[in-house]
């Protein structure tokens, strides 16, 4: 499965491998699709040879780098989710950071109402599992990163 190539050959160990099942989502990546928009693929039910070709991202690819590859500015999500704590073991995190980050680029296509905008983030997000229930935590620094960015929502105050 990509979850074992991801992290035996190429030591990108962010995604988790949870459930094995595809349930629990923590195992998610991003595909960027030609068309320009993006999606999440389960990698611990996906085959590596399916992605041959394929424009990928791990939670890894999320933040900026410098020349050295070092971290130098976290994505406007993961910072949300630090600012917001919102995590507690973290295992399921990585998972809902792609999502959430999948939710934002969504959003820069197509704006939602403001009055849409808890309805579109539960939808986002709901099939992701967490053991620990931070799901309002996750919530909430989703929805600050929705109602801070500009453009992500249309519509009265």
């Amino acid at each position: 499965m990509m979850i074992d190539f991801l992290h035996e050959y190429l030591n990108l160990t962010g995604s988790r491998l949870g459930c094995g099942q595809g349930v629990c989502h923590a195992c998610v990546l991003i595909h960027d699709r030609e068309d320009g928009t993006s999606e999440e693929i389960r990698t611990c039910i996906t085959g590596a040879h399916f992605f041959g070709g394929k424009t990928i991202r791990t939670v890894e690819g999320l933040a900026r780098r410098n020349d050295k590859g070092e971290v130098v500015e976290l994505s406007a999500v993961q910072q949300a989710f630090l600012t917001h704590y919102s995590f507690q073991c973290g295992y399921c995190t990585p998972g809902f950071v792609n999502a959430a980050t999948v939710l934002v680029e969504k959003l820069k296509r197509e704006p939602v109402e403001k009055d849409k905008v808890e309805e579109t983030i539960t939808e986002a997000l709901n099939e992701h599992i967490c053991r620990c229930t931070g799901y309002v935590r996750y919530f909430e620094a989703v929805k600050d990163v929705v109602l801070s960015t500009p453009g992500l929502v249309k519509g009265g105050k």
